[in-house]
């Protein structure tokens, strides 16, 4: 967890008061965005009202702030921390977004390009006679497997969520991941539709 400070002003913060902040704060993402540090302003109003305000300052210039105000001063703090929490839920799918591969590009691609695959165009074929020699002809480059390159990588323990943060901020096409919750090996993808799919693969009954 990122350097907390927690001040009160025309109140006193109690050790439990205190404890309280930090045990909620400890509860929220602070990867995405990648949060630097967090204050707690605790406040007691004229009219006996407790407001709790937190400031989290973030990379990349990101401020985020919230505020509430109720007749307790717990009760403040946990909706602060729900507002806080939303807040960093709409910074984390605006910075996702942010780092989708352009459509147009991949649509390129898709199409065969010259820029992107014009090194990889099969040789043009080679005429036939006849239909007999064209039923005996060999595969064209079309009908073959091809193997680009062989990528090894470690496969690491994620959340559903958290492999889609990677999946994003590579840029990957997919991502393979072992799934922290079920202890099992899942693929994770962008649908054409801008959503995304977990793939969970089941050993075949015998």
């Amino acid at each position: 967890m990122p350097p907390v400070t927690i001040t009160g002003r025309h109140v006193s913060v109690t050790e439990s008061m205190r404890d309280h902040a930090e045990k909620k704060l400890a509860n929220l993402n602070f990867d995405y965005p990648k949060v630097i540090d967090a204050k707690v302003l605790l406040d007691v109003e004229k009219d006996r009202c407790h407001k709790a305000e937190i400031i989290l300052h973030c990379a990349n210039h990101i401020v985020i702030e919230a505020d509430s105000t109720t007749k307790n001063m717990y009760t403040s703090i946990d909706e602060t921390i729900h507002k806080v929490a939303r807040q960093m839920r709409k910074q984390k799918t605006r910075m996702l977004k942010s780092h989708r591969p352009d459509r147009r590009k991949l649509e390129r691609f898709k199409n065969g390009s010259v820029d992107d695959m014009d090194l990889m165009a099969p040789p043009p074929p080679a005429e036939v006679s006849d239909s007999s020699s064209a039923a005996h002809a060999p595969p064209s480059f079309d009908d073959l497997p091809f193997l680009l390159h062989r990528e090894k990588s470690n496969l690491r323990s994620l959340s559903e969520d958290e492999a889609v943060e990677e999946l994003e901020s590579q840029q990957l096409p997919f991502l393979v991941f072992n799934d922290a919750r079920s202890q099992k090996l899942s693929v994770v993808y962008r649908r054409e539709d801008g959503d995304y799919s977990v793939i969970c693969p089941e050993a075949a009954a015998a």
